[in-house]
This record gives structure tokens, C-alpha cells and sequence, in this order.
């Protein structure tokens, strides 16, 4: 008699539970093994399906178990990626099946694509041998060459590595331009002496993998690297991933989905621009990249380097408290000042442009006249100039001086953008930003009939065209995600500036990091105002980081002495802590600033914080959903000592795309006290809920941890 043979497996479903099915050994042609990619039939249909667990029994019937229709020609996960998976599913509050799936590349998702997938990969590494001999690689800098700063930094990353299986958490700051790359390459390619081993190297972005790609093949012309984003292809994505996590690959290079790729033997991890929102993931399983990486790195024991000209708080406060080893860089690499920042008061008439003088613009100026004075100079010099204004889009608002009519989007409470043609669009449009409707620019103002109809506020396209008449002889480039159309898009423009093919750059923050420019003189910041003033605690932090990352681009190529270029900041609160702060290019002071301020008020890091979200076709019905929810925790006696749980509300964007949404915010002073509670949360929705709707009201919730925008 053949023994039974049972397995639970896991599916994409926002379900808590796996589902047992019965293996045919025989028809599969293995035995089962945990981890094990699978297609399983699921109710009227069949899933992809992953096994965790292999018994003898089940507490079902045996003839009411189906059987596992199909096994993917793939290795099982290792043991250290299940465990990954597994911390990650428990500390997010987020289904097993629906943390593992997604993670994995839709190719390996395709049952009836399965018999194909060997052919695939044979011809993928043929086509590969080709493409290698092409791939360009630049920046190489050897050990020799760094600075004695570098140098004392590299020695002490190097440490770690005569202790094998040890954790070690790494922060390496550094003044933009000091050269953390070139340490942390060097780093790695100690590491990888070992033929077998693999390291991890995160970056925010998917433009910034271009560059970074091009100076780690020049590193490690003989290690097999490969490139995971959402800018790569499915086939691509999915022979990459499958090199990964069958250790052929050495080097993984990739934004935040590359952090959870299985990767058997990983020996190192670096987290670039550690401290960027891009790391945590906004939709399904809402997980911090970064955070979830330093938890990988303490389960198999090895080193971890997180890399940032401005630390985020939480890992600055780490590496003061002694938890993170702490590694500086205070000066440039090659020896050039900092740049010199200029705040320029909108509010001084000085500033601006009167009517008697020369080279005023027909047009209202686009900048004020002490920056023009200044682009003027820097083109002079034959310097390019970089232009951040973080709105993309023409204007941000389209209303009518008659009737004060409005461009509202009618399915979001936000205000349409108004997009000029170009390659976005064949004609100009009202954009939402968030559920994406496009409607024709109106001819006359839909309420008053007025035809004179007025722009609000300026975006990148407003400020080009503004540049364009101002500086006509310039070569003026726009880089925005309206100008952009996937990675070759991105690199092609950045290429562009590299080159010196453009004399003034206009973008958001796509230009404002990792970037190393050679020849930007100057960096002009319009509308710095825009998020000093916000109801997230964090609109401070991430405003410093954003002008610190972009003064760095300026002055990147001088020599020991020269000038470091300058930035200038349009504001009409130059008095404002930020701006002191940067003036005198105190990172830390600024840092130990906020700190403060956040510790008074019982804020992260100082606290740990969730998020319940409700949707609903009314507001209403979301925020009785939350209320009743608190009374529950309320009655239950689960609101202890040192534990909040706020009133609901409704989100900053109430509604989206016809949707209602409201917020319950639940603070506590220790990470366990929150796990406690947020795992009851989980349990009681669920019990009422049919997924993640609630059958009565037909709410959908979620839960989301370390939430980075309340």
C-alpha cells in the first residue's frame, strides 16, 4: 500500500490558514519538500500555491482532499528565505500565501508556461554570453586610491569580516560626494574572493540602478550580477530571480522587492540611500525593505552596511545608542568644499524683478532674480545648472477668477494637474494624481462660462517653458516621470546631462540623489515651502534629506580646495530650523534636533505606531467601521498602560477613485505591546470578514505596520 502522503500549502489569498492536499508521488515525480512551488486547484479555478508543511495525515476526510495538479521545474526556497517569509507574514499582520506569491516573478506563476521554462533558461545563458562582452562599466576606484577617511572606513567594514556567522549592523555616513560608494564596493568585493558567496545591494529606485550597475560591473567584471525592478521585463525579471535564488548569482543588485529573493548563500548585505520612503512598500503586504533586510541579515548571522549622506532617524538614533556600529565620512573624496547655500527670501522685493530692469522676462519670471543672476553666471562658467521643483505637470490647479471654480477631481478629494502636451499626452489635459482620470482642458469654466481661465502654481513643465523664453540660447532638459518611459528612458536622459549635452536640468526628485553629476555648478530650489508645513511628523526629516541629497550633486568633481558649487533656496521662512541647519551643513544637529522634538512627544523612534485603514463607498460607514473596532478593544481590556488608540479619521486624500477612506491610529511604547494587540485586531476583523471585507458593512480593512505617512 502506498503511503498517504499530505501537504498544506499556501495561496495567494488574504486567507490566515493553508489547505491540504494529497501528493501523487508518482505522477510528480519527487517527494514532497517544503518550500516546493506548486499548482493546486482552488475552489472553481487553480492556483499557484506554495507547500509548508509534509505530514502523513490530515484532519480532513481523505476523499474530500484533492491533489496537487502540478510541481514548477524550480528548487524549493532554502530554509533562510521560508523564515524571511515567515517573520515578515507575522510581523506585517499578512497572510502567509499572500507575502510569499507575489514575490515571486509572474513567469514562475504560469502553470501551462512550466514544461517551456528549461528551453527558456538555456537561451537566456547563451544570449547572456553575448551581452556581457557589450555591458559598458565606469568608476572604478581601487583600494589605492581612496583617502585615508575611506581608507579607515573600509578597515573597519573589513573586520567583520574575519568573524564568520556574525551579525553586524553597519552606518556609514558621509557627505554627499565623500565617496561612500567607492567603500562599501571595495567592501564587497573582499567578500565575494569567496566564489561562492552572494551579497544583496539595495538602492530606492529604479533610475538609480543604471549608473550604480555600470560601476559594480567595473568592480567585479567576472562575478555574475543580476538586476532586479519592476523595470525589467517579466522574462528578464523572472531568468534573473531564478540565477538568485539558485546561487548562480553573486551580486543582486535591486529596489525594494529585491529583498525578499531567496538568495541560499548570502554573506552580505548593503542598503543605499538607506534612508528613502521608496524602501517601503505602499500596497499588499506593506513592508520596510530596509527594516526586513537588517532582520535577514541577524537570522543568517552576517553583516549588514546601511549607507546615507542624511540617516533616518530611527537609524541614526540606533547608531548613537551603540546598537549600529557607526562609521563616518566628513569630507569630500577628492577634497572639494562643501556647497555653499544661499536662502533666498521671496518675501524681500530685492529678489524679485522690478519693471525697469534689463533682462526682465516678458512673462512673469518663473524664478526670482537673485537665482537668474546666478544661472546667469554658472552658464559663464560653462557650468550646467539643476533645477528642482518637486510638482510635476504644468500647474498644479486650473480655476476661474469669475466664480473661484475649482479643477476638483470629481472621484478624489484632490485638485486635477494641468499637463501640457508633450510626451505624456497629444493634448493638454487635467490629470489626477491619483486615480489617474484625464479629462480635455475646458474651453470656458464649466459653472460661470468665464473663458478667462487662470494656472495656479507652477510644475516642471511651467518652469522649462519659463527657462526656455528666460535663457533662450541654453539647452534645457526636463526629467520627470511625464518625460520618462521605463529604465533605457531614465538612462538615456541622465546620460544626456553626463555627457554635457545639457546646459540646464529641470526635474523633481527623481535628480535630487545618488546621481554623480561631474560638471553641475549650481542647484536652485523653487518652492522649498511646499512641505515645511504638513500634518506628518516625518515632512520635516524628508525635506532636509531632499535638499542636502540635492546640494550634493553640485561641485561633485573638484579637486582639494575648489569650490563646491552652491545651491540657492527660494523660501519665505529662511528662519526656519531646516534651513539654519543646512546652511551650516549640520546633519547631525539637525537629527539631534528633531530627536528631541519627537521625544518629548512620544514619537517614532520613541514609539511604535500602526495603522488600521477602512474603505468604504461612504466616509461614514469607514469611520463607524474604525469606531466600533476601538470600542471593541476598549471592552476587551486590550487598551493597556502605555498603549493609545486614537479616535478614526478620515486620510489626508479622503477619497480616491470613488472610494471613502478612513484611519485608526494605534501608538504603543514597546514593539511587542503593538504585536500583541495588532495579532487581536487581526483575529477579531477576521472572524467578521469574508478575506479582508467585513461581511456586515462591506468595509475593506487592512493593517499596516510602521506606517511612514499618517
Amino acid at each position: 500500500m502506498v503511503p498517504l502522503i499530505v501537504v498544506q500549502v499556501v495561496v495567494d489569498k488574504p486567507l490566515a490558514q493553508g489547505f491540504d492536499y494529497l501528493w501523487d508521488a508518482e505522477k510528480l515525480g519527487i517527494s514532497p519538500q517544503i518550500g516546493c512551488l506548486v499548482e493546486v486547484p482552488f475552489g472553481r479555478s487553480c492556483l499557484v500555491g506554495m507547500v509548508i508543511k509534509v505530514s502523513a495525515h490530515s484532519d480532513f476526510e481523505n476523499d474530500k482532499l484533492k491533489s496537487v495538479a502540478k510541481l514548477a521545474p524550480l528548487p524549493p526556497f532554502d530554509p533562510a528565505a521560508l523564515s524571511l517569509m515567515n517573520f515578515a507574514s507575522q510581523y506585517y499582520i499578512h497572510a502567509l500565501g499572500e507575502t510569499i506569491i507575489p514575490t515571486i516573478p509572474q513567469m514562475w506563476k504560469k502553470p501551462e508556461h512550466w514544461e517551456k521554462i528549461p528551453q527558456k533558461l538555456i537561451a537566456a545563458e547563451e544570449k547572456k554570453r553575448k551581452k556581457n562582452k557589450q555591458e559598458k562599466s565606469e568608476g572604478f576606484i581601487s583600494e589605492v586610491e581612496l583617502n585615508g577617511e575611506q581608507k579607515q572606513a573600509l578597515e573597519k567594514l573589513r573586520e567583520s569580516n574575519a568573524v564568520k556567522n556574525q551579525f553586524k549592523t553597519f552606518l556609514l555616513q558621509g557627505q554627499t560626494g565623500s565617496g561612500k560608494t567607492a567603500v562599501f564596493l571595495n567592501w564587497l568585493s573582499t567578500i565575494l574572493d569567496d566564489d561562492c558567496a552572494q551579497v544583496l545591494l539595495l538602492v530606492p529606485e529604479i533610475n538609480l540602478t543604471p549608473q550604480l550597475e555600470r560601476r559594480v560591473r567595473a568592480y567585479f567584471p567576472n562575478r555574475h550580477m543580476v538586476v532586479l525592478h519592476s523595470g525589467v521585463t517579466e522574462k528578464d525579471r523572472g531568468i534573473a530571480w531564478y540565477e538568485a535564488m539558485t546561487g548562480r548569482a553573486q551580486i543582486v543588485l535591486g529596489t525594494r522587492l529585491a529583498a525578499l529573493t531567496p538568495l541560499p548563500n548570502l554573506r552580505a548585505i548593503v542598503v543605499d540611500e538607506e534612508h528613502d520612503p521608496s524602501y517601503k512598500q505602499q500596497d499588499g503586504i506593506r513592508y520596510s525593505a530596509r527594516d526586513l533586510a537588517i532582520w535577514r541579515a541577524h537570522d543568517v548571522k552576517i553583516p549588514i552596511l546601511l549607507s546615507s549622506a542624511t540617516p533616518s532617524l530611527e537609524t541614526w538614533v540606533a547608531a548613537k545608542a551603540g546598537r549600529y556600529e557607526y562609521i563616518r565620512l566628513d569630507q569630500r573624496a577628492q577634497g572639494a568644499s562643501l556647497p555653499k547655500v544661499h536662502l533666498i527670501n521671496t518675501r524681500d522685493p530685492q529678489n524679485q524683478y522690478s519693471p525697469g530692469d534689463l533682462g526682465r522676462p516678458k512673462d512673469k519670471s518663473v524664478v526670482t532674480k537673485t537665482l537668474a543672476n546666478a544661472i546667469n553666471k554658472n552658464l559663464e562658467n560653462k557650468k550646467q545648472s539643476l533645477i528642482l521643483i518637486n510638482r510635476r505637470g504644468y500647474a498644479p490647479v486650473l480655476s476661474c477668477s469669475a466664480c473661484n471654480w475649482l479643477s476638483k477631481c470629481k472621484q478624489c478629494s484632490s485638485y486635477m494637474v494641468l499637463h501640457k502636451a508633450g510626451a505624456l499626452t497629444k493634448k493638454s489635459v487635467l490629470s489626477c494624481h491619483h486615480c489617474g482620470l484625464a479629462n480635455p482642458v475646458p474651453m470656458h469654466c464649466p459653472e460661470c462660462g468665464n473663458a478667462d481661465l487662470k494656472t495656479l502654481g507652477q510644475g516642471t513643465q511651467k518652469i522649462e517653458d519659463g527657462i526656455d523664453e528666460m535663457w533662450s540660447g541654453a539647452r534645457v532638459l526636463r526629467v520627470d516621470t511625464d518625460s520618462i518611459k521605463g529604465a533605457k528612458a531614465a538612462e538615456a536622459l541622465f546620460q544626456e546631462i553626463h555627457e554635457g549635452n545639457v546646459d540646464i536640468v529641470v526635474g523633481t526628485q527623481m535628480i535630487a540623489k545618488g546621481h554623480d553629476y561631474q560638471n553641475i555648478g549650481l542647484v536652485g530650489v523653487l518652492d522649498a515651502d511646499s512641505r515645511l508645513f504638513s500634518q506628518d511628523f516625518r515632512a520635516a526629516e524628508r525635506l532636509f534629506a531632499q535638499l542636502v541629497q540635492v546640494a550634493g550633486r553640485a561641485g561633485r568633481s573638484g579637486k582639494n580646495g575648489q569650490a563646491g558649487g552652491d545651491i540657492y533656496i527660494e523660501t519665505q521662512y529662511p528662519e526656519s530650523a531646516i534651513f539654519q541647519y543646512l546652511l551650516r551643513h549640520d546633519v547631525d544637529g539637525f537629527l539631534s534636533h528633531i530627536s528631541s522634538e519627537r521625544q518629548e512627544a512620544g514619537l517614532p523612534p520613541f514609539s511604535y505606531q500602526a495603522l488600521v485603514h477602512a474603505e468604504a463607498r461612504s466616509l461614514d460607514k469607514a469611520i463607524q467601521f474604525l469606531g466600533v473596532l476601538k470600542g471593541h478593544l476598549k471592552s476587551e481590556a486590550l487598551i493597556s498602560k502605555g498603549l493609545r488608540v486614537y479616535d478614526p479619521v478620515p486620510k489626508a486624500v479622503m477619497r480616491v477613485a470613488g472610494i471613502e477612506r478612513a484611519q485608526l491610529l494605534i501608538e504603543a511604547e514597546s514593539r511587542k505591546q503593538l504585536q500583541e494587540v495588532l495579532e487581536a485586531v487581526d483575529q477579531h476583523l477576521r472572524k467578521n470578514s469574508q478575506g479582508r471585507i467585513s461581511k456586515n458593512t462591506r468595509v475593506r480593512w487592512l493593517i499596516e505596520r510602521d506606517p511612514i505617512a499618517i
